[in-house]
């Protein structure tokens, strides 16, 4: 008798340790949990007309001047508008092999990647007159800056952050949510602190730590179009005329969204 206790003293204490171990486990997977971003709305402010020519691949303000760059091979430019979308001086035309692609002005310099040429033009940005090319080994999709570097996506999960002189990677950060890594980055902009990147295909803006690389926020902007006035959609146009051109205007506290050959260019307030 004393050996049957023994025996079921012994599974019992195994039982209770097991499911101590099994809720220990429970909530350390709790503790360790990547929290899903949080949905942001936006306001509209205004509706701006935008030529459905530019396939747009970057998209950024100069205190009143808005610099885009967009893509296609012998179609790709780099130019220069004002508060009312219209032309600023000429538009500097890429020679029919390159595929233009994001923009950023640094420190007096505009750069602007290429698609797969693995070559970045760089501007002077008052004259827009090539004055260098540099190497980028990878392919170009976005570009952005912060105080002191150039951020660059690849349409992959990872965005590195590169020094305006020489080129030379100096962080590679990847970009995740709760469920891992996130890819298809394009599009990006560098506002308040944080990153914000369109995601590739979906009508949708994350907002990124630029620090840990986790998504903190999201914007949906599936309806942005038909709130603005659209009466069709660009995708039944063209597959590729993807939702793609965010820009921070300071001054406004707002941003400017748009999209590869979309006719109108929407200022929203984030929530």
């Amino acid at each position: 008798m004393k050996k049957k206790a023994f025996i079921y003293s012994l599974v019992l204490c195994y039982f209770l340790v097991a499911c101590n171990s099994s809720q220990n486990s429970t909530e350390a997977n709790n503790e360790n949990s990547i929290a899903a971003p949080t949905a942001l709305s936006y306001e509209l402010i205004k509706v701006y007309p935008h030529d459905t020519s530019s396939y747009t691949q970057g998209l950024e303000w100069n205190d009143y001047k808005l610099l885009e760059s967009t893509g296609l091979e012998g179609k790709s430019i780099l130019q220069l508008l004002d508060t009312n979308m219209k032309l600023v001086g000429s538009k500097v035309k890429l020679d029919k092999e390159y595929f233009g692609e994001g923009t950023t002005l640094f420190k007096d310099k505009i750069y602007q990647l290429t698609w797969k040429s693995h070559k970045v033009f760089v501007y002077d940005a008052k004259t827009l007159k090539k004055i260098n090319e540099l190497y980028w080994p990878y392919e170009g999709w976005g570009l952005t800056h912060n105080d002191t570097s150039l951020i660059i996506s690849t349409g992959e999960s990872n965005i590195y952050f590169v020094d305006p002189i020489h080129f030379t990677i100096q962080k590679t950060l990847g970009v995740f949510n709760q469920y891992g890594y996130l890819s298809n980055l394009n599009e990006l902009e560098y506002a308040n602190g944080q990153l914000y990147a369109n995601l590739y295909g979906r009508n949708e803006v994350v907002v990124i730590d630029p620090v840990s690389g986790q998504v903190k926020s999201s914007i949906d902007f599936s309806n942005i179009l038909s709130q603005a006035g659209v009466k069709y959609d660009p995708l039944s146009i063209d597959a590729g005329y993807v939702m793609n051109g965010i820009a921070y205007q300071p001054k406004k506290n707002t941003f400017f969204i748009t999209g590869k050959c979309w006719p109108v260019l929407v200022e929203v307030r984030l929530r």
